[in-house]
């Protein structure tokens, strides 16, 4: 029996279009606030400046309370339905209380600026479900699947688990799935974070959303597409940001009852003083109306402290874009830093760091016959090599054929001579390794380095008498080692929290191994390698429990739960994805992570003040 992964589902949310009406509140709502601001102007200069009618400036006003009232009335009407006091209807008594004592511009004011914090929280909300849809891009549109002898392509809301599902190079992968035939390299940055290109052979687990860069493979769907990784990633992300902070639990439960203290307050002090013979009704109305529209909670609602205003700017000059007051505060209290590796602490792209031939005199042609043989290819570590063979000035020499082994290396031709290039796994079948290059191999490999090995015909008859490896029969002519490099300034940002008293922690979807070894380099505390999204969230909570408030600095896809989750996440401006830059709190906007020691001490500098 068979069943359709259902996928469908959640599509429509990455579909919807923007196209909004006319009538529509996110079209009609930002441009009363417009309205509303031109007619409070307009009738402040009319009243002061012109002998124009009275009644101008009144028409003015009422353009003005209409407008700005517009949404702040319903939602006042539709609170007392639910027999409920909040604070529109405060804020729409405030304003006609300000126009009976005669003080329209105040009710005016007090409409726009409340109307305008609804519109910026709008903004912000649909800011968060375009992150959402985003991360709907990296489900392919349709798939192609094997049924009856046929490749058919079907909707992805038609794949069955029994399918036999064709991805191709360049495709996405449509569903989790195992492969169960072909082999490849995939692109698993977006979910991982892991920058190299992963091998996939028969029997290896594959996700939806990552990239296949190579060979074709034939996977066996095993997940319902609400259950993919890609799947969870949205909902932990929507879930994060649906949580809210005990801060604004308590601003939620404080908003209401602080309006229905106000309006119950006024209203008493309308009548008691009176009937207590203490001052006229009049008088004592005109002071209610006043006590109203002063304790209206604009400065409660929508402003922030001038110090932290001025933080926001100060903030700016230096590279660092805060989304809001509120997020200063709390990157002050911050007690701990967790990075991703990938594209945060490194560049997420590889370098060569060794060359290791069998003589000196082989290292330049070891060099320009790996070269030659990258050159065809597209893989992230054979631009590597030809990037350094080119800043080495290195002359590059013609290949004459060419043959990619998926998962393994390449064979090619170059000047007459068979070369092969690839993992020391693959290149043993053809001929052990001496046991210089397997001692550097294991060295290499325990620095964290990605090696690749490279095996030349009849290599050894060009060695000189000195040639440590030179045999009749030696094909083997080095080793060249590569890495993700690491930022620079990565150090110093991890110092200079270290002395602001701030543990570092990395996390990432690394290895161990190279994790450890990045760690040990740039003096991290603590390490959570081998991390899927869902475990870096795990993690992140962990951290909470440990030190308290904690910032997530990252980059990717697949950071995006983690920076939802965390007190504060910081996402790199250029490097960082779309998902991940709507997600975070804080933006490196020129991707200089020792902004961050910075952002700190200047949040720390405006809670003091």
């Amino acid at each position: 029996m068979t069943s359709s992964i259902g996928i469908v589902e959640k599509r429509p949310i990455a579909d919807t279009e923007e196209n909004a009406s006319w009538l529509s509140k996110d079209w009609l709502e930002p441009r009363l606030v417009v309205v509303t601001l031109a007619a409070l102007l307009l009738g402040i200069f009319v009243e002061a400046s012109t002998d124009l009618p009275a009644w101008v400036a009144g028409l003015l006003g009422l353009i003005a309370y209409v407008a700005g009232g517009f949404y702040g009335l319903q939602n006042a009407i539709e609170s007392l339905r639910e027999k409920t006091i909040d604070v529109d209807l405060l804020m729409i008594l405030a304003a006609l209380g300000a126009a009976i004592i005669g003080e329209w511009h105040e009710g005016a004011l007090l409409l726009f600026l409340f109307s305008l914090s609804n519109v910026l929280q709008d903004y912000a909300i649909n800011r968060s479900r375009t992150a959402i849809k985003s991360l709907f891009k990296l489900y392919p549109n349709e798939a192609n699947v094997r049924r009856n002898g046929q490749i058919v392509t079907v909707g992805l809301e038609d794949i069955r688990l029994d399918d036999d599902v064709l991805i191709k190079p360049g495709e996405r992968i449509p569903v989790d799935g195992i492969v169960i035939s072909g082999q490849s390299a995939l692109d698993e940055s977006p979910i991982t974070g892991e920058s190299m290109p992963v091998d996939k052979g028969v029997g290896d687990t594959v996700f939806a959303g990552t990239l296949n860069k190579q060979g074709i493979l034939d996977i066996r769907p095993t997940k319902a597409a609400e259950e993919t990784t890609l799947a969870r990633i949205i909902k932990m992300v929507e879930e994060a940001q649906d949580s809210k902070a005990p801060t604004e639990r308590f601003l939620d439960t404080f908003e209401q009852r602080y309006a229905m203290f106000i309006v119950l307050g006024t209203i008493l002090f309308i009548f008691i003083p009176p009937l207590l013979g203490l001052v006229d009704f009049e008088s004592n109305f005109y002071r209610a109306m006043v006590l109203m529209t002063v304790a209206s909670p604009c400065a409660l609602i929508i402003s922030v402290p001038a110090a932290f205003i001025s933080a926001i700017a100060a903030a700016a000059r230096g590279g660092v874009l805060f989304k809001g007051g509120a997020y200063i505060e709390s990157l002050a209290s911050v007690k701990a830093v967790a990075f991703d590796k990938t594209g945060t602490l490194t560049f997420g792209q590889p370098v060569v760091t060794d060359v290791t031939s069998c003589c000196e005199l082989c290292s330049e042609d070891l060099l320009a016959v790996a070269a030659a043989v990258e050159a065809r290819s597209e893989h992230p570590l054979a631009r590597a090599i030809v990037r350094y063979a080119k800043e080495k000035n290195v002359t590059v020499p013609e290949v004459d054929q060419f043959e990619a082994i998926p998962g393994q290396g390449i064979a090619a031709e170059v000047g007459g001579r068979t070369v092969h290039l690839g993992s020391l796994r693959y290149l043993e079948t053809l001929q052990s390794a001496p046991d210089h290059l397997q001692g550097e191999y294991e060295r290499l490999e325990n620095m964290g380095r990605t090696v690749i090995g490279v095996l030349r015909e009849d290599n050894c008859h060009n060695c000189t008498a000195d040639c440590e490896l030179k045999q009749d029969s030696c094909d083997w002519m080095g080793l060249i080692a590569m890495a993700d490099e690491v930022r620079p300034e990565a150090k110093q940002i991890i110092d200079d929290l270290h002395r602001q008293g701030v543990a570092v922690a990395m996390l990432t979807g690394d290895n161990e191994r190279v994790a450890h070894t990045l760690a040990s380099e740039l003096g991290i505390d603590r390490v959570h390698a081998g991390l899927m999204p869902d475990e870096k969230v795990d993690t992140v909570r962990e951290l909470q429990a440990t030190y308290g408030q904690v910032a997530m600095v990252g980059d990717g896809v697949n950071d995006a739960p983690a920076l939802a989750l965390a007190d504060i996440g910081i996402a790199m401006g250029a490097a960082g994805t779309d998902v991940a830059l709507e997600t975070a709190d804080v933006v490196l906007m020129a991707d200089r992570i020792e902004r961050i020691a910075f952002a700190i001490d200047l949040a720390k500098k405006a809670r003091r003040v």
